[in-house]
């Protein structure tokens, strides 16, 4: 083993040493390179940028449906996520928009993002937020910051949000967010497929501080989870339970108990893991399971958009 290598892998125990024992202040330098890049390399990153923003999928058709849903997917996730759900979305006549972020940027960067692209969508019909996993954070860091804050005026205009749907969302973290590192490689594949592969390519997708977010008791979820929720917006949960006997294993990512949050009833759960519970791995598999719980709340929300319970906007 030559003198490099072994001071490489020294170097590599160090930082993980360091970074266990203050993942906030790797947070902070994790953010500082993002920036960084971004400064110094504006027009390179810009083709990247054009994959990121709310773009239509459905158009709704005229059966009545009163209600637009934008779809906001997880931690390095290239899309796919939404496959199954989508075709079942048209034919129930429902306009559908889905959000696109870099998904390995800090949280609340993305939900900026979102709000910075909120315009995209019609600003006349009231709209469900549908997110799975880290998704479900960025939208409820959108709606108590941006759109529907509590505690002061909405800080972008547009559509409101009716009500929230979160699918397999770690509310209260989730440990293996420690592990993201084996995920990425199927996230940059897809990226790379789509705009051509570079080391600008990942690093237009963040530089991993989502990582940090996602941990349980992270500067991130404390200020999130102590934020009210506006009562006009309801907000339901869906969770993936592998074994019945264990809840702590939840869908595989994701415990049971991590679902909870602070304005929901307790969480529908089905059987299913964490992204099987919204994709099939083969196309000859049944629906996934959390797509006829995600069809069933619609309809009741979409009830509630005629009889007038959904609640006044907070504007």
């Amino acid at each position: 083993m030559t003198a490099a290598l072994v001071a490489v892998l020294l170097a590599g125990v160090l930082w993980i040493g360091w970074s266990e024992r203050h993942p906030e202040q790797e947070r902070d330098l994790r953010v500082l390179v993002q920036e960084q890049v971004e400064d110094t390399f504006p027009g390179q990153l810009q083709k990247y940028a054009e994959r990121f923003g709310i773009f239509e999928r459905t158009v709704g058709s005229e059966n009545g449906q009163r209600l637009g849903i934008v779809l906001v997917h997880g931690l390095d996730e290239p899309g796919g996520i939404w496959d199954d759900l989508l075709p079942t979305l048209g034919s129930a006549g429902y306009a559908t928009w889905e959000f696109r972020y870099p998904n390995d940027q800090g949280i609340d960067r993305s939900a900026d993002l979102l709000a910075a692209n909120w315009q995209g969508v019609p600003g006349d019909v009231p709209l469900v937020l549908i997110g799975h996993s880290m998704g479900g954070l960025v939208v409820r860091d959108f709606v108590t910051r941006w759109r529907h804050p509590v505690e002061g005026t909405p800080r972008v205009t547009g559509a409101p949000v009716r009500s929230v749907i979160l699918a397999g969302t770690p509310n209260q973290g989730s440990e293996l967010a420690r592990m993201r590192v084996w995920l990425e490689p199927r996230d940059q594949l897809a990226t790379g497929r789509q705009s051509g592969f570079s080391p600008l390519a990942g690093l237009a997708d963040g530089t991993g501080a989502a990582k940090i977010d996602l941990q349980p008791g992270s500067r991130f979820l404390d200020d999130l989870n102590a934020r009210p929720w506006p009562t006009s917006v309801q907000i339901r949960v869906i969770g993936g339970l592998l074994v019945q006997s264990a809840p702590g294993l939840g869908d595989g990512v994701v415990a049971v108990n991590s679902l909870a949050v602070v304005g929901a009833s307790p969480p529908t759960l089905v059987a299913a893991s964490h992204r099987g519970m919204l994709n099939r791995l083969l196309e000859s598999d049944p629906e996934p399971p959390a797509i006829a719980a995600i069809m069933a709340l619609l309809a009741a929300f979409d009830g509630d958009e005629v009889s007038g319970d959904a609640g006044d906007d907070d504007e």
